[in-house]
């Protein structure tokens, strides 16, 4: 059989954290000007998955549709990309994905902003391993990005 008595009493420790931490969902978003790119994942796989991007049209449109989304997956999590430059510091598309976070947040949403350096490099190479072309997938890419976002946030949670 393998394994001692004593291992065999030993509990499966994985499965008290499971239970002390419900399974929740979280949406994930890569705010651009043109879309939304778009992942949801849950705290228990520790795993991301990009959706269909949202193309913007209006800031209400746009925000009605991430809150029905969200409704949708069972949640009201929703980890936004926060665009800074390299050196660290925010510029104009971090402000405006900042107001479409509070917006979000006002609508009911609780949410949180993860560092988005570097992600849509990231999903371009992850694109092109898969043998995807980003620039063809524009709308794929964001939402590649996004999963890359909300994979990092649930990495550092699982960190935690």
């Amino acid at each position: 059989m393998g394994g001692s008595a004593a291992q065999a009493r030993l509990p499966d420790l994985g499965q008290y954290r499971r239970a002390e931490q419900p399974v929740s969902r979280v949406v994930g978003l890569d705010h651009g000007s043109r879309r939304i790119g778009i992942a949801v994942g849950e705290s228990e796989t520790g795993m991301a998955f990009a959706r269909p991007a949202l193309r913007r049209t209006r800031e209400p449109a746009d925000l009605a549709a991430i809150v029905a989304l969200a409704k949708a997956e069972g949640t009201t999590r929703v980890v936004l990309g926060l665009p800074r430059n390299m050196d660290g510091s925010e510029g104009p598309q971090a402000a405006a994905a900042r107001a479409f976070g509070e917006q979000l947040r006002s609508a009911g949403l609780w949410v949180e902003f993860v560092d988005e350096r570097l992600t849509s490099w990231e999903a371009s190479e992850q694109m092109a391993t898969a043998g995807r072309h980003p620039a063809r997938a524009s709308g794929e890419l964001d939402s590649a990005a996004a999963a890359v976002i909300l994979q990092q946030y649930l990495d550092a949670q699982e960190a935690r």
